[in-house]
C-alpha cells in the first residue's frame, strides 16, 4: 500500500464572528424588605449588563425596580 501527499499551501481560515454584544438586560424577581410597610414584597429588578472595556469586565447596573402585583 502506498500513500501520497498533495503539495499545497495551508489554508488560513479566519472565522467571521459577529461583533461582541456590549450590552444586554437581565430581569430578576426578588423578595425585598419594604421599610415603609415593614413587610417583605416581591419586586422585579431590571439590570443593564455592560462590558466596560477599560476594566476588561462586565458590570451590572440596576435600571428599574417595581413591585410585582399578585
Amino acid at each position: 500500500m502506498t500513500y501520497t501527499t498533495a503539495s499545497h499551501a495551508p489554508a488560513i481560515c479566519a472565522a467571521v464572528l459577529p461583533a461582541r454584544v456590549d450590552k444586554y438586560w437581565e430581569t430578576q424577581l426578588r423578595s425585598v424588605w419594604n421599610e415603609l410597610e415593614c413587610a417583605a414584597e416581591e419586586q422585579e429588578l431590571v439590570y443593564e449588563v455592560t462590558w466596560i472595556s477599560e476594566l476588561g469586565a462586565w458590570r451590572r447596573f440596576l435600571k428599574s425596580r417595581r413591585k410585582v402585583h399578585q
